[in-house]
């Protein structure tokens, strides 16, 4: 294994949202690059404990984690799914969401900007030609970040997009305006969806100062405030067919890419759900004052407070018990899709459903155990509760229900696309 070196504190960091679009930092070198499961994680736990020295002030001030994220991927991380046949450690799916909840249990932001990057590495896995795997991966281990332009407010429905990408003279262009952009502002290659002349879906990878391509820091919700979730937006840029990847192709066949994208999600709710329990079993020792009633001296002698602490515990386990089973069974789909994506779709859906409910039940209870005085605005504990409520909007658990419910009822398969 790879020595891991130590990582110092990040400089100071962007402005406040909404604000100015941060200018990336030229690299000095290319990205450690990491060589095995086991080194990912090692690599997640020292940078988790750099990370949470400030998360909260970041999360307070909406204060931009460039440098953190700069020290993310340099350290290797953002490549470890790189198959290793290109040159990556082509870590598990199982390493994959162990090192997204690591780092969300320090911060949740910063836990979920790369879950994008991550799912268009597996789109070019997929889908991409030869020449796109070599030349896209190459730049991913040198440290290059993809951010998504995926999502659109003004759709009638969650999924449907109206941004196109059509040929124009030698090329083509593309024209659309996307939202929820996490990690727009951050990256170094923007990845829009968009349909081609044919209605098809695609994605197209466009460089950071791409004429046409606006970056808007304008993400303004009560949670995930330094994900700079923002608007981009495209007018008459120019593509070339190397930049396009047929990205339909990966719902058309059997392939674990909506479990790969959704495994990630669920890992990022399991780390806010450690890093909640974290903090109230702090809170609990340090702070709260057992209640008059219950005849004790100090708040974690009460016999309530030490039985919701095991009932968390136990949700919280039984979520990752599930992450890592999801983890295994997309791992095994990785091998034969045919045979196993379906079941990757649905330990995943079970995954999310178990993750979300732990994480809600974990950042309330914070409060209900620890007392009046952790509601304190200077404490900032309600980032915990309001990352997790923000996030878990991504796609409704109701629906998770339903997909389990009726495979294991009626025998329907889940729908094949990226939100199962």
């Amino acid at each position: 294994m790879n020595a891991i070196h130590p990582f110092p504190a990040p400089a100071a960091s962007s402005p406040a949202a909404p604000g100015p679009v941060p200018v990336l930092v030229e690299r000095a070198k290319p990205a450690h690059r990491i060589a095995s499961d086991a080194e990912a994680i090692e690599t997640a736990r020292a940078l988790a404990l750099v990370f949470a020295r400030e998360a909260s002030e970041r999360d307070r001030e909406g204060r931009l984690p460039l440098a953190e994220v700069e020290a993310f991927s340099q350290s290797g991380l953002w490549a470890i799914t790189v198959p290793k046949a290109y040159g990556g450690a082509g870590v598990s799916a199982v390493t994959l969401a162990e090192v997204i909840a690591i780092i969300s249990a320090a911060d949740p932001n910063l836990g979920q900007i790369p879950q994008n990057h991550f799912y268009l590495v597996e789109a070019l896995r997929l889908d991409a030609t030869e020449e796109q795997k070599r030349f896209f991966f190459s730049r991913v281990l040198a440290g290059d970040r993809f951010g998504n332009a995926l999502s659109e407010r003004d759709a009638k429905r969650q999924g449907q997009i109206a941004t196109t990408v059509l040929p124009e003279g030698a090329g083509h262009v593309v024209n659309g305006r996307k939202f929820y952009s996490t990690g727009a502002l951050f990256a170094h290659w923007i990845v829009v969806t968009a349909l081609n002349s044919a209605g098809k879906r695609v994605l197209v990878f466009l460089p950071r100062g791409a004429q046409g391509l606006t970056l808007l820091n304008d993400w303004a919700s009560f949670g995930q405030r330094t994900t700079a979730s923002g608007t981009t937006s495209f007018d008459n840029v120019r593509a070339t067919d190397f930049e396009i990847v047929p990205h339909y192709q990966a719902f058309e066949r059997p392939t674990p890419m909506g479990a790969v994208a959704q495994i990630m999600h669920g890992a990022i709710e399991v780390g806010i759900a450690r890093g909640a329990l974290a903090e109230t079993i702090a809170f609990v020792r340090t702070h709260s004052r057992p209640w008059a009633d219950s005849g004790r001296e100090h708040a974690w002698e009460d016999p309530y407070v030490i039985s919701d602490i095991g009932d968390i515990r136990v949700r919280i386990r039984a979520a990752e018990a599930l992450q890592r089973r999801a983890g295994r069974i997309i791992d095994e789909a990785f091998l034969d899709p045919e045979a196993r994506s379906v079941d990757a779709s649905i330990a995943v859906a079970e995954l999310k459903v178990a993750a979300t409910e732990a994480a809600l039940h974990a950042t309330n209870k914070l409060f209900e155990l620890s007392g009046t005085r952790s509601t304190l605005t200077s404490l900032n504990l309600d980032r915990y509760w309001r990352n997790s409520r923000t996030h878990t909007l991504h796609d409704p658990v109701r629906w998770k229900y339903h997909v389990v419910g009726n495979y294991w009822l009626n025998g329907v398969a889940p729908p094949r696309h990226g939100a199962v």
